[in-house]
Order: structure tokens, then C-alpha cells, then sequence
């Protein structure tokens, strides 16, 4: 990892997304504040319509905040235009949809290796690099159809393997598990695991509890807008210790696990 990718943190200050409809002004997210640093992983919990994929196009550069600062690997994005923030996408963040948004016209190999292309890798190494974790996701048989011969959840699988094909700074995965089996979503769970102890800062958006137990980080749950910190459990059978200051208010959380790093994070 270079020093610009371990220097590549996730700042988020007073974040809101308001949006119009039929004259109202609806607040989905309302002044959220939460830091990653460079292989931190967190979860957040929330029923569906929540705002989770609303805030993970956010920190993902998808989207623009109504108010709020969101700052990542150093950079302000409000200060960004369009073909920065689309190169900053490419070159750091990797994102899996949960509607895939495969290109129809290539092969699952080829929807795979194109952010790897396009970022400047050749084609024969990504091809390699792509292969493998196709293998992973038990889609070598797979390889060379398209996304219209594959069933829901090898689309996912696919769209899983190019959001983490180019090693990115930050993967943000909505309801990753949403179309596949117990035994798939094991091997994410670990894939996701080994991505941030290389360094990658990982946030997993999702309704599934049972996906939840099985990650060793802190868990966070957005409520009307605003990110609470939740308990979450950890690889010996404890639990991570939280201390939010007031009895549901938002505040201050400071995880510990057992042997691991502390986690401290300002939420909103």
C-alpha cells in the first residue's frame, strides 16, 4: 500500500440529504458525522427505507450532500467537479449495488475487469486478478456469459467481484447478501474481512442480522436520519464495549475488542 493509500481516510462532518417531493422537503439523513481510517470496517443497520443507500452514495461520491462536509483521502468533494469525483470513484472506491448495475452487453470476466482496465491496469493482469476472485465466488463455470444468463445471485456475485477487483481505498456494499446462499455469504463475510485487515476501509449497509453476527466490528443502526452505535459481537464471544455518553443519544462511541485496536468515532 502506498503512503497516499494509507493516508486515504473517510471524514464525514454534518451530512444531510434533503429531497422536494410534491412540496415538501423530506430530511433522509440529518447531520451525520462519522470517520474511517484505512482498513476500519463498520456495519449499519437500518429497516429497509431507512437512508442507508442514500448514504452510502454519499461517501461513495454518487451523490452530493444538501449540507455537510465529506472529505476522503484528504479531499474536500464540495470542491471537486464532475470528472474529478468520477476519477476519484475509479482509482478509490468500490461499490456493490443491489441492483448489480451490470453492463448487459459483456461477459461477467469482462464487467469484472473493466474498473480494473479503465483505471490503467492491462488487460492481461486484470484478467488474471479477475479470474481468481470469480473462482472464489464459485463463478469460474460462469466466466463468459452475460448478465442476462445468469441468475440473480451470480449477478450479484459478479457485481461483488468488480467492486473489489482494483483493491479500492474504501468498498461500500448495500444488502450484499440479498440473492445468495449461507455458504456465498460466508466466503463475502471473509473476503470482506481479509479486504480490511489489508487496509481497505469497508462499510456494509444491511437489514440482515444474521449477516451482522457474523462480522467482528462495530455496528452502527441509522434511525430517522441519524446513526446510533449498536453492540456488535466479536471474534472471542464477547462483546464490544460502548459508551454513547447518554441513554439513546447520539455521542461518543468507543468500541474495544478483545486484543484488537480501539475504534472511536463522533456520531451524529
Amino acid at each position: 500500500m502506498s503512503d497516499a493509500d494509507a493516508a486515504f481516510e473517510v471524514v464525514a462532518e454534518g451530512l444531510w440529504r434533503s429531497f422536494s417531493k410534491g412540496g415538501r422537503t423530506i430530511d433522509v439523513l440529518r447531520g451525520i458525522d462519522l470517520r474511517l481510517d484505512p482498513g476500519e470496517q463498520v456495519s449499519v443497520m437500518g429497516r429497509s427505507g431507512a437512508g442507508k443507500s442514500t448514504l452510502l452514495h454519499l461517501l461513495g461520491a454518487l451523490d452530493r450532500p444538501s449540507a455537510g462536509s465529506l472529505r476522503l483521502g484528504g479531499r474536500e468533494l464540495s470542491s471537486l467537479g464532475d470528472r474529478e469525483l468520477s476519477a476519484l470513484r475509479c482509482r478509490h472506491v468500490g461499490m456493490v449495488f443491489q441492483f448489480h448495475h451490470l453492463l448487459p452487453e459483456f461477459t461477467a470476466v469482462e464487467n469484472v475487469i473493466m474498473p480494473a482496465v479503465v483505471a490503467g491496469e492491462t488487460f492481461e493482469d486484470a484478467r488474471e486478478r479477475a479470474l481468481r476472485v470469480l473462482g472464489e465466488m464459485e463463478l469460474d463455470h460462469r466466466i463468459d456469459h452475460r448478465p442476462g444468463e445468469l441468475s440473480g445471485g451470480e449477478q450479484q456475485r459478479v457485481a461483488i467481484a468488480r467492486a473489489v477487483i482494483s483493491k479500492p481505498n474504501l468498498l461500500l456494499a448495500d444488502e450484499p447478501t440479498g440473492n445468495v446462499d449461507d455458504r456465498i455469504a460466508y466466503r463475502l463475510v471473509r473476503l470482506f474481512e481479509e479486504l480490511h485487515r489489508s487496509g481497505t476501509a469497508v462499510v456494509v449497509a444491511t437489514h440482515n442480522d444474521a449477516l451482522v453476527r457474523r462480522f467482528s466490528h462495530p455496528v452502527l443502526t441509522l434511525t430517522d436520519g441519524i446513526l446510533y452505535p449498536s453492540i456488535a459481537p466479536v471474534d472471542n464471544g464477547g462483546c464490544l464495549g460502548v459508551d454513547i455518553g447518554a441513554t439513546n443519544r447520539p455521542g461518543q462511541i468507543k468500541a474495544e475488542a478483545a486484543g484488537g485496536p480501539v475504534v472511536r468515532r463522533k456520531l451524529g
